[in-house]
């Protein structure tokens, strides 16, 4: 009598997104792989499944947990945080790479009791903390610049890479959105270890610094801006944009109009005064967590983020990683999905999944019941895989 031959396990890529203000990239992935683990079991087909979860980010708030789950170590320091007080970051580091974000040093994340503070947050933590990465001696060092509480053009970053900016009355600035206007000139003395160093910025932002479609006036808002706060805001950029100029600092005005620019409150525009190159953030990451080695492995890719929407099919990190499948089966997992049925082909997507679906209740801000749904969506793509 012959045994029968156990079935071949489905692999499953997981590589979600960040579900933002709710879980971690990571905690979305392992929710999925607990859910789909768990009905194999109950099914009887324990090893059916085989998952290989792959956390990702595109340059935003979550892109240092992701490169640590991928396998880069973490390191911990503190620094200045958006309105000064000392905040506890982490950077990832594999002996050749370090990662270094804005979410976790000088975010809209760090601001003392969320209270919002358009005109006096600074990025200087985020200079701080690129700093202690440079003392690792990396060959390159990614900067990831979602997720910004300042508009300050990167003055606080540059302040603590060796610029000096300064007032009529020659008195140094600390570098905030309120500074800007009140600079007169600059001395640059950066960092002897940012020489042959490779700087990369990983960003989807296109927004030029100023101007109608610039840092103040599209992203001003979201980080408390009025109306004469971005009026404010634009002209102390601009003021910036000059005193470099006069300082004869090369490409200052015309890097200014540069796409990505007016990323993170400007800080895209100080990345490229240092000589940063400009990537696209979903592509940078999935290169740079060796997605495409692990989908080659993979039958079936899970992706997904917050909300799939018009943004989603217009470049961001689950759009990315169905463009990069292979004519995988694609599965998407979100909060919600504003994005038609009859539209999913333009991602490739086999199905849909969203919390809303399995829930009355705001799951966008409750950590717990979202991991729950997550559990419970695992369980059905289980029960629907071959």
């Amino acid at each position: 009598m012959q045994n029968a031959t156990a079935p071949t396990p489905v692999r499953a890529l997981i590589a979600p997104d960040k579900f933002k203000g709710s879980l971690t990239a990571g905690e979305v992935a392992h929710a999925l792989a607990a859910g789909l683990r768990s009905a194999a079991d109950v099914a009887g087909r324990t090893g059916a499944v085989h998952c290989e979860l792959l956390p990702l980010a595109d340059g935003g708030d979550g892109s240092v947990d992701a490169a640590v789950a991928s396998g880069f170590t973490h390191r911990s320091v503190t620094v200045s945080g958006p309105t000064g007080r000392p905040v506890h970051a982490r950077i990832a580091f594999d002996g050749a790479t370090a990662v270094v974000e804005v979410a976790n040093t000088c975010g809209l994340a760090q601001l003392p009791d969320g209270h919002l503070q358009p005109l006096d947050a600074s990025s200087r933590g985020f200079g701080e903390a690129v700093v202690f990465a440079l003392s690792l001696n990396p060959a390159r060092v990614v900067l990831a610049l979602g997720g910004s509480s300042s508009t300050d053009g990167g003055m606080g970053m540059l302040a603590a890479l060796g610029y000096r900016f300064l007032d009529a009355a020659g008195r140094e600035l600390a570098g905030s959105g309120r500074d800007l206007a009140k600079i007169r000139s600059v001395r640059r003395s950066p960092l002897p270890e940012l020489s042959g160093v490779e700087l990369v910025v990983a960003s989807d932002v296109r927004n030029p610094l100023t101007g109608p479609n610039g840092a103040p006036a599209v992203f001003g808002p979201q980080k408390g801006a009025g109306p004469r706060d971005i009026a404010d805001l634009d002209s102390g950029l601009e003021n910036l944009v000059a005193t470099m100029e006069n300082a004869e600092v090369a490409n200052a005005r015309a890097l200014a109009g540069h796409e990505g620019a007016g990323s993170a409150g400007g800080l895209g525009y100080a990345c490229l005064l240092l000589g940063a190159a400009h990537v696209s953030g979903a592509d940078y990451f999935l290169d740079l967590l060796d997605f495409d080695s692990r989908k080659d492995a993979c039958d079936v890719v899970i992706t997904g983020e917050g909300s799939i929407d018009e943004q989603t099919l217009a470049g961001k990190l689950p759009a990315a990683v169905a463009r990069r499948s292979g004519g995988r089966p694609i599965i998407a997992v979100a909060g919600r999905s504003l994005l038609p049925r009859e539209r999913w082909a333009e991602m490739s997507l086999s199905r849909v999944y969203t919390l809303a679906e399995y829930t009355d209740q705001d799951s966008s801000r409750d950590p717990g019941l979202s991991a729950a749904l997550l559990g419970r969506i695992g369980q059905d793509i289980a029960a629907a895989l071959p």
